[in-house]
């Protein structure tokens, strides 16, 4: 059974940093992408971040672009993410997921993680 499982989350003031992993079961990790999104309250899950299979290429979503880096240990079947200069606007509840290709879709993402909760005080 595949499981991916964040954690690092939390309530920070803002400005403040906080940074999420999430260790995945997939046998076959370094097969796959992997991507972070977010819902905020009453919002729809958007896209944050995607790191391709070596970690060589990323995307990001604008609002988060100098703030937040992605990163991945294909060793220890983990991804990351650094969040920087953070502020009330990124809080949300943030979910890890896992895809065959890099994508800023989440309809491309087969596996998900139960996600962890980013709460930013201003």
């Amino acid at each position: 059974q595949v499981q991916l499982v964040e954690s690092g989350g939390g309530l920070v003031q803002a400005g403040g940093s906080l940074r999420l992993s999430c260790a995945a079961s997939l046998r076959t990790f370094s097969n796959y992408a992997m991507g972070w999104f977010r819902q905020p309250p009453g919002t729809e899950r958007l896209f944050v971040s995607a790191i391709d299979i070596s970690g060589g290429q990323t995307y990001y979503t604008d609002s988060v672009k100098g703030r937040f880096t992605v990163s991945r240990d294909n060793a220890k079947n983990t991804v990351y993410l650094q969040m920087n200069s953070l502020k009330p606007e990124d809080t949300a509840v943030y979910y890890c997921a896992a895809s065959g290709s890099l994508s800023k879709f989440a309809n491309d993402y087969y596996f998900w993680g139960q996600g962890t909760q980013v709460t930013v005080s201003s």
